[in-house]
């Protein structure tokens, strides 16, 4: 009966998500074809990771509504392993590279099956936003030139952010009318791109921003064609180019560098690039979930893995799941996964029927929407965001940043890793307790009265959050639970950040979360997801002023003094009258 009713909701809910679906491929379509520019392979490619991924992950996936594709943070990746493998030679290195991504998928596939979605709970929340920064960084640097009509500018992302100004001045002073209208139509896209969610006409937001930046551009070519005395002033190189015939003209990979030390490592950064965005945008778009479903990541995982060995073996890049182009899908009321699938479908029908019109595009018009998207990935809001938790998680930041743009994605991530490591053990000034504690197990939960309690105890990080994270999705999200940090010396932001998403998720399902035993901490910051150091106890009252006092024992001590008490906030006398006060069945 249960199962009748879930396909006639499944068949009620289809003109919504059909619609839903239509919405996201007129983004996906512009972005795909920008993805994979920007990545160095052909334009087709980025949409048939599109097609391939919202089709088989629609069927078989493990999410509710999420829509899959090509991302963000694998355009750098897969430019570096292209340019690597290909020796100068693009062409032959995207076969190559293609070989990278069918593996990627297979191992992908292989850590679905390990059950190995937890992995990104390994890094930390700060390491990966400097990560995602300079990814956004990288892909500013490669594309600006783009959108100023200038494909031939080289250099590392460094050398290429240095020569923005020298860029917009050239276009500025030109003589090749062909660049500087190429270039001016980048700029009238960005500004698109800015403006576009300050303009509150409900009709003019029907179309997202992207394709607004496609029709405009298909206009103004066919201004140009049927009522202009004059050419097109746009020089074909400057314009996509997609194959004639399609449909036979797919990429297959080469796999003959397999064994190749260069290849080993674009198949290690391209897995690790896109099993961290897809686990990060799978954890984010459950939260925009409207009926507050939590993905079955694993089943998502290996659903990911079998679209990109398929998308790989068709020429198509990774296929990962898409934050922006899901949470789209949510406020376009999308609720199951055949909006995913009617978006792949959506995509189809444009390449088939609308090909002509894709090579009237413009390349500048397509680098400025990932400007755009680079941007907002290294915005100076969300450095400000990462400060305002605490300012060693700025140090963690720009130093994760830093190192890759300076050297590579893997690098960069693992030094983020590292200098985590480092700071918090510099914070607590004690190396043993993460030594000589990592790999016991610090948590045990029990029922009793109809609660559920958890004990943690050491320490809680990044390191060893996956003990705390299987036990709390155990229980029921309906029920009561209290998670007890009283036995516990230390827990950082990631820890914090995690509890504050399970705490939303039970109060949305009607259960209660409660976190206890941290009122004896000093945070970093007044931040709700700053780390937390646990203050020793046994102090002795000469030297309570020197040792600093939690917010709650700040705020007592400020009553006290107003009501003309003694306060001692390190007391150690016994509290006989209370034995039996329900607080302390939970703690000492």
């Amino acid at each position: 009966m249960k199962k009748k009713s879930t396909f006639k909701t499944f068949l009620s809910e289809i003109p919504q998500n059909l619609f839903s679906g239509f919405v996201v491929s007129l983004i996906a379509l512009p972005l795909g074809l920008g993805l994979a520019l920007a990545s160095g392979a052909p334009p087709i490619s980025g949409i048939i990771a599109a097609i391939v991924g919202g089709t088989v992950v629609s069927i078989i996936g493990g999410s509710n509504v999420t829509i899959t594709g090509p991302g963000n943070g694998l355009v750098v990746v897969i430019l570096a392993a292209i340019t690597t493998l290909g020796n100068g030679d693009m062409q032959q290195g995207f076969l190559y590279t293609l070989a990278a991504i069918v593996i990627s998928g297979i191992i992908m596939i292989i850590l679905g099956f390990l059950r190995m979605g937890s992995l990104g709970d390994f890094f930390p929340s700060s390491a990966i936003q400097g990560m995602l920064a300079a990814i956004g960084i990288g892909i500013f640097a490669k594309q600006i030139h783009v959108m100023f009509g200038n494909t031939s500018a080289k250099g590392s992302i460094i050398e290429l952010l240095i020569q923005v100004p020298e860029g917009l001045i050239n276009l500025i002073k030109t003589d090749n009318s062909s660049m500087f209208y190429a270039g001016l139509v980048g700029i009238v896209s960005l500004l698109i791109m800015i403006f576009y969610s300050k303009i509150r006409n409900r009709y003019f937001q029907l179309i997202p921003a992207p394709m607004w930046i496609v029709v405009l551009s298909v206009g103004m070519y066919y201004y140009f064609d049927l009522f202009s005395t004059t050419d097109y002033p746009i020089d074909r190189s400057l314009l996509i180019n997609l194959p004639n015939d399609i449909l036979s003209n797919f990429a297959f990979p080469d796999f003959s560098k397999v064994y190749d030390l260069s290849f080993i490592n674009a198949v290690i950064g391209i897995t690790l690039i896109a099993s961290i965005e897809s686990l990060l945008s799978i954890k984010a778009v459950d939260k925009l979930d409207p009926l507050k479903r939590r993905s079955n990541v694993n089943k998502d995982i290996r659903a990911l893995g079998l679209a990109t060995v398929i998308s790989g073996f068709l020429g198509g890049l990774n296929v990962v799941t898409v934050i922006a182009r899901s949470s789209v899908n949510v406020n376009n009321k999308g609720s199951n996964r055949s909006a995913n699938f009617f978006h792949a479908s959506f995509l189809v029908l444009f390449i088939l029927l609308f090909a002509s019109e894709l090579r009237k595009i413009p390349l500048p018009a397509l680098a400025a929407i990932l400007v755009f998207t680079g941007y907002k990935l290294a915005s100076p809001d969300n450095i400000a965001k990462v400060f305002k938790v605490g300012k060693e998680q700025l140090i963690i930041f720009l130093v994760t940043l830093l190192t890759t743009i300076a050297t590579s994605l893997i690098t960069g991530i693992l030094v983020g890793i590292f200098i985590t490591f480092v700071i918090h053990i510099i914070i607590n000034k004690n190396a043993s307790l993460f030594f000589k504690n990592m790999l016991k197990p610090n948590v045990l939960m029990f029922k009793e009265d109809g609660k559920y309690y958890v004990s943690v105890k050491n320490f809680s990080s990044f390191l060893n959050y996956t003990k705390l994270k299987s036990k709390l999705n155990q229980i029921p999200e309906s029920e009561e639970a209290i998670i007890d940090f009283s036995m516990c010396d230390f827990v950082d932001d990631s820890v914090m950040e995690n509890l504050n998403n399970y705490a939303e998720s039970f109060t949305r399902k009607g259960g209660h979360f409660e976190v206890i035993g941290l009122d004896d901490s000093k945070s970093v910051s007044d931040h709700p997801f700053a780390l937390r150091k646990i203050i020793p106890k046994q102090i002795s009252p000469k030297n309570q002023k020197n040792k600093a006092l939690t917010k709650r024992q700040k705020s007592i001590e400020k009553i006290s003094q107003e009501m003309h008490w003694k306060y001692d906030a390190f007391s150690i006398q016994e509290m006989e009258e209370l034995p039996t006060f329900g607080y302390f069945k939970t703690k000492k």
